[in-house]
């Protein structure tokens, strides 16, 4: 399912990153890469505040539907 389902406050797993090589190759530069543990911070009409590692990253609706958890 994609992060934007995702309830505030919780933990998952990046399980894979959906889109365009370009896409999948800025996100992944932003560090959301399968396996990672990402937070969400916020959640404001599925544009997402996210915690990645030791960083927190906006972005909105389009990319979170792109970041697959589970």
């Amino acid at each position: 399912m994609p992060v934007t389902m995702i309830e505030t406050g919780k933990s998952v797993m990046i399980v894979r990153i959906t889109g365009s090589d370009d896409i999948r190759q800025h996100l992944s530069e932003l560090g959301f890469v399968a396996g990672e543990m990402i937070t969400v911070i916020s959640n404001a009409r599925g544009n997402l505040i996210l915690q990645v590692k030791d960083a927190r990253i906006a972005v909105d609706e389009t990319m979170a539907r792109r970041i697959m958890v589970g």
